[in-house]
């Protein structure tokens, strides 16, 4: 009998594809570095005899088990196969273990995604019933977001022919309906397209328009979802989180002003409180704050200053859980010349019980550099009344920032002109702040939302896709662009300003997964020229793609007085590109995280079964199977630290997989400058540090973000913090850790992979 089908674990049914058998036992081969491809067709020959002796539609673990008894028997000229027969095994077990993890997180995997994917989709992704019972699969939850955003296509197709009075009515009852998603965005978009609330009867003609119409909401739809399946392109969490839902919140980025009296204050923090709640994150300037001990002119009282309401939003975002699904962040950012400046230089602190979920960043400008290369003073101007309060050496303000970083982490610095040098729509307001990461500056009660592309996934032959990934650009420019009209924004002055300037910001993530397969290690002149070339390359196409898009939908409502008006240059989005961590939506991916080098390679995982597995980088283990240096043992050696810097392996492959604390401060500021070059908004990277790295060495780094026209720059030295989520062995027998926590729903968090310490608590969760 001719084997036709097989039985899948789920107990469906699929083709029978005799390849798999070959593919999976050679991988074994290459794995125990013993065998030949013959050896595994022939292996694989063997068992497909044997099924089909038995005359029965075969079960994946009978096939499975078949194999393992071919290559224990399997001895061409005397020579025994055991060894890889152990090598299948020990894969089967360690697959098995992973779906007992998944069934127990509640996850049905339909997209054989890793543990650490599924563990982070079951924590804060897929939706859940009133039980906390989750209710969609992966895939599922990729279908709602991309019928969430591919309808607004249609939306935009029913606008045009309004416009040309050429809309059909037909009979609705005949015709598929459309599902509960669309029909959630499609209320928000008809808002955000025409420009006024839908009426009942508006309604009605776009759901029979777009239900009769459903070529390009289908084929977009499509797209959408082709790119998200095949990890391609993630959107940031909110998107992921809550397209379709009644929550409808999008965005990742915003940033709020906060005013100079209580009301104001207040209503910021309420705001805030919304925005985390829907799993956004916040950034303020508290630069405008009259400082402490100022007069309060209605209460004849004193101002208790910038950091004391500080403490009142820290202390708001650590009681609002987002969406029940994760913590807010913050960013926090005060002026150099604010009297305040130290109490807010000296405001965090290692143990991160200070302001837990604000990073800080001091905004500075070359005015500020000036006087500190000259060491004059600075004058520390009170914002209420413009009058100067006092005076600061510049070269005493510089180096409590210096040390303080040094011991902390905190604070960073945003270099404000520079950020203001490029803001597109000086026509709308001058920049004073950025979101938590700080890879998006913006406009008061403006908000963004990010996506990136993972461009591990655009590698053939060992030569970068360009083709592919144009692709990849344009259709993700289009659904960013979307997200924006499917958005339920939380607030009215956000709907506005942010339909004004219509800031998108895709990005990029698997830079480190790219350099590996092209054999190109991160800290060289080779990987900088490959950052120019996909950096270049995304800005271009992503203008490209936003200027027609203004030609077939009109440019953004601020366009008038932008630069881009000054260029004659129509565009439908103010910005385009931002660099942004990916800190869960990389462990989505199964990518190295935004443009960061590997942390680490591998790591033993407990998990709650009291069983290990050993997690290892996809990309160096092909390429040690490749030069037949891969084993087991060479994996754990690995994971004794994460790096191989002492382990016995070539020099070229220690180069190419060079780790983050192997790489110079230098270079990682290199690369994100190079970044910064063809990025219209911000590049969030990660300055890290050894732990025995000198408060020198700190005020170089800093020094030099801002020498290579930087917009801001964060460092971290490693156990600068008591608590942190990855650490780096010292010794050959320190294991790297991993921190695994139990949410409230009991579902197991894995923070490994999410490390980014430019983010509150080492986490990025956009």
């Amino acid at each position: 009998m001719t084997i036709k089908e097989i039985i899948k674990r789920d107990g469906t049914s699929v083709p029978f594809e005799k390849e798999r058998i070959t593919k999976a036992v050679y991988k074994a081969m290459l794995s125990a570095n013993h065998g030949a491809v013959q050896d595994a067709e022939k292996i694989c020959d063997l068992v497909v005899a044997r099924l089909e002796s038995t005359h029965e539609v075969p079960h994946v673990e009978m096939v499975q088990d078949m194999v393992e008894e071919e290559l224990m028997h399997y001895s061409p000229k005397g020579k025994s196969f055991a060894d890889v027969a152990r090598t299948y095994i020990l894969y089967r077990e360690n697959r098995s273990i992973i779906r007992e993890e998944k069934k127990r997180l509640g996850v049905s995997d339909d997209l054989k995604l890793s543990l650490n994917a599924a563990t982070v989709l079951e924590s804060r992704y897929l939706l859940k019933d009133a039980d906390a019972k989750i209710i969609e699969t992966p895939r599922q939850l990729f279908r709602r977001v991309a019928e969430s955003i591919g309808v607004v296509e249609g939306v935009y197709e029913f606008f045009a022919s309004a416009k040309n009075s050429r809309t059909r009515n037909s009979d609705l009852t005949m015709l598929p309906h459309l599902s509960n998603y669309q029909k959630n965005s499609m209320k928000i978009a008809y808002k955000s397209v025409f420009g006024k609330e839908p009426s009942q009867e508006d309604l009605e003609k776009l759901e029979k328009f777009l239900a009769t119409n459903k070529n390009s909401v289908n084929s977009y739809t499509e797209k959408f979802m082709d790119l998200m399946v095949s990890m391609k392109f993630m959107p940031n969490s909110p998107t992921l989180m809550n397209a379709g839902t009644e929550l409808g919140q999008l965005s990742a980025c915003f940033v709020i002003p906060v005013g100079d009296n209580i009301d104001g204050i207040f209503d910021s923090l309420k705001l805030t409180a919304k925005i985390h709640k829907s799993g956004g994150g916040t950034g303020f300037s508290f630069s405008s704050l009259r400082p402490k001990d100022d007069l309060v002119g209605s209460s004849k009282g004193v101002a208790s200053g910038p950091v004391s309401f500080m403490k009142i939003f820290d202390t708001t975002t650590e009681v609002i859980k987002q969406g029940g699904k994760r913590r807010g962040a913050n960013m926090g950012i005060l002026r150099y010349d604010h009297p305040d400046i130290m109490e807010f230089v000296n405001s965090k602190d290692s143990e991160n019980q200070k302001l837990r979920n604000f990073n800080i960043s001091v905004a500075v400008d070359s005015g500020f550099f000036e006087k500190l290369d000259r060491d004059e003073n600075i004058d520390l101007v009170n914002p209420r009344n413009g009058k100067i309060e006092r005076q600061i050496r510049a070269s005493a303000l510089w180096d409590s920032i210096v040390s303080q970083a040094w011991k902390t982490a905190d604070p960073g610095l945003i270099f404000i002109d520079e950020v203001n040098r490029h803001n597109t729509v000086p026509n709308v307001g001058a920049i004073e702040a950025t979101n938590p990461c700080g890879e998006q500056p913006l406009l008061p009660y403006e908000s963004c939302n990010l996506g990136s592309i993972n461009l591990a996934k655009f590698v053939s032959g060992g030569k970068i896709d360009f083709k592919s990934l144009e692709e990849a650009i344009r259709i993700s420019m289009r659904f960013l662009d979307d997200v924006i009209d499917a958005n339920l924004f939380p607030d009215a002055h956000i709907y506005e300003v942010t339909h004004k300037t219509r800031k998108i910001g895709l990005g990029i993530m698997g830079f480190a997964d790219m350099l590996a397969q092209l054999g190109v290690p991160y800290n060289s002149k080779e990987a900088l020229k490959t950052a120019e070339e996909v950096m270049s390359f995304l800005q271009d196409i992503s203008h490209d793609e936003s200027s027609k898009l203004a030609k077939e939908r009109g440019c953004f409502p601020a366009w008038e007085g932008s630069t881009w008006k000054q260029q004659g240059i129509k565009m439908r989005n103010s910005t385009t590109t931002t660099i942004a961590p990916t800190g869960t939506i990389s462990i989505i991916a199964n990518c190295s995280s935004s443009i960061e080098p590997y942390f680490a390679l591998s790591y033993v995982r407990h998990v709650l079964s009291g069983k290990t597995l050993v997690e290892k980088n996809e990309f160096l283990e092909q390429e040690l199977k490749r030069r037949g240096l891969y084993s087991e043992s060479i994996m754990l050696e690995i994971a004794e630290t994460g790096s191989l810097a002492h382990v016995d392996l070539p020099e070229d492959l220690k180069s190419i997989f060079s780790t983050a604390h192997e790489i110079t401060p230098e270079w990682h500021i290199m690369m994100q400058a190079t970044f910064q070059r063809y990025c219209d908004s911000g590049v969030s990277k990660t300055i890290n540090l050894p732990a025995e790295a000198k408060i020198e060495d700190v005020e170089k780094a800093y020094r030099m973000a801002f020498d290579l026209k930087c917009k801001g720059i964060t460092i971290y030295r490693d156990r600068s913090k008591t608590e942190q989520v990855l650490y780096s062995g010292e010794t050959k027998h320190e294991t790297v850790e991993v921190k695994l926590k139990t949410d409230a729903g009991g579902g197991l968090l894995l923070l490994e992979g999410t490390f980014d310490p430019a983010c509150p608590d080492g986490k990025c969760d956009l």
